[in-house]
């Protein structure tokens, strides 16, 4: 009996000794966004790019792809590097032609993390800010020209992460994300978007949530 408990103590320190040692996180993610844009949303519903029956909603969804570099400070505490990319697209046809916007968002971010971690599972929460470059392309409706229009923002954040053991030093990772971007008002050859009924420039600034799928190597 006193060499099974012995044993067991053993074991237990073993792993405690295995997930200190993994300082270091690399993650590779995919997910969607579910996106506000107001600014966007009035602009392509107001100036009758989209029919009667492709109104855009309130909430839109983007593609979201994301890797990170993180590493442990101490045994709770994390400080991580993240590049994020986001893509949208929409189009929509009527008597005019066809209408095409795309647009893509480069998120470099700096984030920190308070870390909760068990034998072959971690979570953690925490958030940070970065900036955002973005790039627009817009095709008017009987147009073959695309314009494009560029501008450059920040971005705060806050997530929620987990970590559940695979194999080895492969983990399976879930991330929830709430963010915020100014991305401002692009602007391109022809000056800025522009919202002709409201009389304003187009901005990009948006609240979204998000949800990614991905895997976090640990060592």
């Amino acid at each position: 009996m006193k060499l099974r408990k012995t044993f067991f103590m053993l074991l237990m320190l073993f792993s405690t000794s295995i997930l200190f040692s993994q300082q270091n996180q690399l993650r590779m993610n995919m997910g969607i966004d579910f996106l506000n844009t107001p600014s966007l949303i009035d602009y392509i519903n107001q100036s009758n790019f989209a029919s009667d029956g492709s109104q855009l909603p309130t909430f839109n969804t983007a593609v979201n792809f994301s890797g990170e570099y993180g590493r442990l400070l101490n045994e709770n505490f994390q400080l991580s590097f993240e590049l994020g990319y986001l893509l949208y697209s929409y189009n929509a046809s009527n008597i005019n032609g066809r209408y095409d916007i795309s647009y893509d968002i480069i998120m470099p971010s700096v984030l920190a993390f308070y870390v909760l971690r068990g034998n072959g599972y971690n979570f953690k929460f925490g958030g940070g800010t970065g900036f955002r470059f973005l790039s627009v392309d817009e095709t008017l409706p009987a147009s073959v020209r695309s314009d494009n229009y560029r501008s450059t923002g920040f971005g705060i954040l806050l997530r929620a992460e987990g970590n559940t053991l695979l194999s080895g030093n492969f983990f399976a990772n879930i991330i929830t994300d709430i963010r915020y971007d100014l991305n401002g008002e692009p602007t391109g050859d022809n000056g800025n978007l522009r919202n002709s009924v409201l009389n304003e420039n187009v901005n990009f600034n948006t609240l979204s949530v998000g949800i990614k799928l991905g895997v976090s190597y640990f060592f």
